[in-house]
């Protein structure tokens, strides 16, 4: 049932994807899956900027993918009040999201890489690649 409602309601949707429970996704129209793709429950999407994720991905529970980030450059306002700025992230195929990760806008996971569990990702993941940490570092090539 997931699946015929996340088909109908987002930008593009591949085939065989299973979405967990209690996946929470804003702006629907703003996200593209590719094919064979599983979100586990308790993920968090914000694709107001844009969210492109590839084939063959798998992305664990506890994961928050944000497309956006405050601005701070208006000092008369709070942050919080500062506008959006609208970002994209691309997580390509054959790619793997460990448990608890957040990938922050702005960011490309290139091919064939693993973010492992916990990590934060502020900056792009070059292909074949483990990283890990906070911020996300390379651990090893693979």
């Amino acid at each position: 049932m997931r699946y015929i409602i996340l088909k109908s309601r987002i930008k593009s949707c591949g085939d065989n994807v299973k979405i967990g429970t209690n996946v929470q996704i804003l702006a629907w129209d703003k996200l593209s899956i590719g094919d064979n793709v599983s979100i586990h429950s308790n993920c968090y999407i914000d694709a107001n900027g844009t969210i492109e994720i590839g084939n063959n991905v798998s992305i664990a529970h506890n994961t928050s993918i944000l497309s956006t980030n405050h601005d701070w450059k208006d000092t008369n306002l709070p942050i919080k009040y500062n506008p959006i700025i609208f970002g994209k992230v691309v997580i390509a195929d054959d790619v793997w999201i460990g448990c608890g990760c957040r990938i922050l806008a702005d960011v490309c996971i290139s091919n064939r890489s693993v973010v492992a569990a916990g990590a934060v990702v502020n900056k792009n993941v070059e292909k074949n690649t483990i990283v890990g940490g906070i911020p996300a570092k390379l651990i090893k090539q693979i």
